[in-house]
């Protein structure tokens, strides 16, 4: 507690000395109202001048809590218990920062009365807010906003980032967020039973000085139909752009010339359609044929939901025998038949938005609500696949339970044709020599970061798959240099 409320500190004296200045901090009954009691001590040492509020009687604390608040009646600070918050709305509206004490990463129900009132009160602050360990109001193992929450300016968590600290709507409530490490023993926060993990870059494999394009890689793309010209041209180029050697790319005989005037270094392999311009059944044999000469297959961009079409992709799944990333139409298909999955010998990865989630696990959106990890484990663990859930801070879970939180990315990332990028950037990071484990995540982030390049230069509105692909040379370029760029760099130590 004395570490946490230190480390807490630290952050407050940089960005705003206490020397001079006046402090609301607002205090549960718990450990996390006993962090707020070391910040307070702190900050009159320093001095600063602290009210604190605690929200509920003195007798409730007890340990290393109950000692601190003894320590600050000791001192010259100012210690109220609150009935009503009209009693302290002028001590928090007037001071120049507030401390969020409230609740600590243990809150499992919903905020109401008098507390729920307290962060209404503190989200009226003018002055920055400071959060310990997490906004009062989010759920540490969800994100979820439990009613109310606290909007930070600035959160200290302590010994490990919480769940709720990464995903959404959590991670918004948090504004900049820094670790502490605060004496927990390694045994602890190095537990092999940890599973989850904050998505940090891994070293890419050197570019050989005397390698050729089969070198780096060798991908089939089977994407695309009449009206979907789009996906399959970002899926194949990205993993061009993202490094990868050789690009092949099947698609519909009818739209291979326009693909081609778009993509001039991808090699085509035209493909019998059917009347509705979608590939044929016909083709299956060829297919199994070019896949057995590349390193990874790509099957679902913009494909289709042409009965047919979707009958070869469930065959192709079953008789490809090269790692598989499923992707877009591809995941429609075998949604309704995930045998064809579960009897797969070489690697799959499935690459799902929320939606296409839904379909995979048959349940409702809803249902999946506040449930992310834990359905991403037992799924993939289900499916014996990696699964890249799409989204705000996209999740990477694999068929042992391990997840890794991706940070890179932004809102801006939501359009047409940015998730068949994706799908090609993860097939180049496999192309460069990555194990395919760290290919996925890695392909995540990049294609993250090349997203998050693209919004500083344009801003949020209007990004579109073109950006976030025309991004992908610089956003290697930065990785291999290992510039210190802030992008990625989303969560402070202290």
């Amino acid at each position: 507690m004395e570490n946490a409320g230190l480390a807490a500190y630290r952050v407050l004296s940089r960005e705003l000395p206490a020397r001079g200045r006046r402090f609301a901090v607002i205090c549960g009954t718990g450990n996390n109202g006993g962090d707020g009691f070391v910040v307070a001590r702190k900050i009159i040492s320093d001095g600063g001048s602290a009210r604190v509020y605690v929200l509920g009687g003195r007798d409730r604390f007890t340990g290393a809590a109950k000692r601190n608040l003894d320590i600050l009646l000791n001192m010259p600070a100012e210690i109220e218990e609150v009935r009503s918050v009209l009693s302290i709305r002028m001590g928090v509206l007037h001071c120049d920062a507030v401390i969020d004490a409230l609740f600590g990463t243990g809150l499992a129900r919903k905020v109401e009365g008098v507390y729920r009132e307290a962060i209404d009160l503190i989200n009226e602050c003018r002055g920055p807010v400071f959060s310990l360990d997490i906004p009062s109001g989010v759920n540490g193992d969800t994100g979820e906003v439990m009613g109310a929450a606290v909007k930070a300016d600035f959160t200290i968590t302590f010994g490990l980032p919480k769940v709720g600290n990464l995903l959404y709507p959590g991670c918004e409530h948090c504004g900049t967020l820094f670790v502490s490490h605060i004496s927990f023993p390694p045994a602890l926060s190095c537990a092999r039973h940890l599973k989850i993990e904050t998505n940090d870059p891994v070293e890419l494999p050197p570019r050989t000085a005397w390698g050729h394009k089969g070198d780096f890689g060798e991908a089939l793309f089977i994407a695309g139909a009449a009206g979907y010209l789009g996906a399959p041209y970002f899926a194949a180029q990205s993993f061009l752009k993202a490094g990868g050697g050789y690009s092949r790319l099947a698609a519909p005989t009818s739209i291979t010339p326009f693909l081609g005037s778009k993509g001039s270094e991808i090699v085509f392999h035209p493909q019998k359609e059917t009347r509705a311009g979608s590939l044929s059944l016909k083709n299956k044999a060829e297919l199994l044929r070019l896949a057995e000469k590349v390193d990874i297959v790509i099957l679902g961009p913009g494909l289709s939901l042409e009965a047919e079409t979707q009958r070869l992709v469930r065959e192709l799944v079953r008789g490809i025998r090269k790692p598989l990333v499923i992707d877009g139409d591809g995941l429609t298909a075998v949604a309704g038949d995930l045998k064809t999955l579960r009897g797969r010998k070489a690697e799959t990865i499935l690459t799902p938005h929320p939606g296409e989630m839904a379909r995979i696990t048959g349940m409702s959106a809803a249902a999946m609500k506040g449930k992310a990890l834990e359905i991403l484990q037992k799924t993939s663990k289900e499916l014996n696949a990696t699964i890249v859930l799409k989204g705000a801070h996209s999740l990477v879970g694999y068929p042992d339970g391990g997840v890794f939180i991706n940070l890179t990315g932004n809102a801006g990332m939501a359009t047409a044709g940015s998730g068949d990028v994706l799908a090609g950037t993860i097939a180049a990071m496999s192309g460069l020599g990555l194990p395919l484990r760290d290919a996925v995540r890695m392909g995540v982030l990049v294609h993250g970061l090349s997203g998050d390049f693209a919004a500083r230069e344009k801003g949020e509105d209007g990004i579109t798959a073109q950006d976030i692909l025309d991004g992908l040379p610089l956003t290697m370029k930065t990785l291999r240099e290992g510039t210190s760029d802030p992008l990625w760099q989303k969560i402070g130590m202290v």
